[in-house]
């Protein structure tokens, strides 16, 4: 059995490192032969929680056929979001927790998605269906992994199982997941040393919609006005970003997690569906989304539905 390489998405967040290292360590229990990777470096609260756990960064690769034949997704299917020569390789297993779109293989695969709100919950599932034990450690980051995914169990992609799992990870670890949660997230919001580009690229996916490739990004902040205040620059680099990688449109999704609160800032074309998706006129490249705080179910259904109207 020659070795298969497990990764998340591009701009990697909390979930995808976790959840990588968390199929890995399953499978390889399994007898499998995996190593858990990365396409990209850690963010700061993924860094927070690496070095909490004491548990070491993820390899980063930015192709895959080189080393292998075969690779197992987690936390993402669309091929965009993937390495950059995942046409190259056969995808044997996806794990997954969002929509479906264009993905497709040649031959059969495992292929497990679940309306959940993180990508670790579902492995978890695995795990017990496999009656293989979580070490304590793995589950501090998979607890960590689904605080991120669901702002602390606040956000609307929360499912009664996440809260379930949430309580039986933070016994297994032994951590008061509230209290070391809020601190996670807060690691996450420390933006006054970063640049506009590092803000815009630390969690970012791109969709095509209907014929336009739309990138939107997640900042995460305890002050939206700290966000706010350097629109103008982040506007500027959003549009590099348009020109350089061929986007369409970039919209920034600034988050308040302490009262789940946003602000969308738009820079590209089309906007009009934009304004269509959400109901409101865009001013000043803005538009105030409050009670938005989840891109994958918030965000991007209603922006498909409008870019297919």
């Amino acid at each position: 059995m020659s070795k298969e390489l497990i990764f998340g998405h591009q701009s990697p967040d909390t979930d995808a490192i976790v959840a990588a290292k968390a199929l890995s360590y399953l499978d390889n229990k399994l007898g499998m032969d995996t190593e858990a990777v990365a396409l990209g470096e850690p963010n700061e609260e993924t860094k927070f929680v690496l070095d909490y756990f004491d548990e070491p960064a993820l390899r980063v690769i930015t192709k895959a056929a080189p080393e292998v034949s075969e690779v197992m997704l987690v936390d993402h299917n669309e091929p965009q979001q993937s390495v950059s020569d995942i046409a190259d390789v056969t995808v044997t297993h996806v794990v997954d927790h969002h929509r479906i779109a264009g993905f497709e293989t040649t031959q059969p695969l495992f292929y497990r998605a679940e309306p959940l709100g993180c990508c670790s919950t579902v492995i978890y599932k695995l795990f017990k269906e496999s009656n293989v034990e979580i070490p304590a450690k793995l589950a501090g980051l998979m607890l960590s992994a689904i605080i991120s995914d669901t702002l602390l169990l606040k956000s609307p992609t929360t499912t009664p199982t996440d809260v379930a799992v949430v309580k039986d990870l933070a016994n297994i670890a032994k951590i008061d997941y509230e209290a070391y949660g809020l601190d996670m997230l807060k690691a996450g919001t420390n933006l006054a040393s970063k640049s506009e580009k590092e803000l815009i690229d630390a969690d970012a996916k791109s969709f095509e919609l209907n014929g336009s490739t739309v990138r939107v990004a997640q900042i995460n902040t305890v002050d939206l006005t700290e966000v706010l205040d350097r629109q103008a620059a982040l506007e500027a680099a959003a549009k590099a970003e348009n020109a350089a990688e061929g986007y369409d449109l970039f919209l920034m999704l600034a988050t308040n997690i302490l009262d789940s609160n946003s602000e969308l800032i738009i820079a590209g074309a089309p906007t009009e569906p934009v304004e269509k998706a959400f109901g409101k006129k865009i001013e000043n490249n803005r538009l105030s989304l409050p009670g938005v705080v989840s891109r994958k179910k918030q965000v991007v259904p209603p922006l498909t539905d409008a870019f297919n109207a």
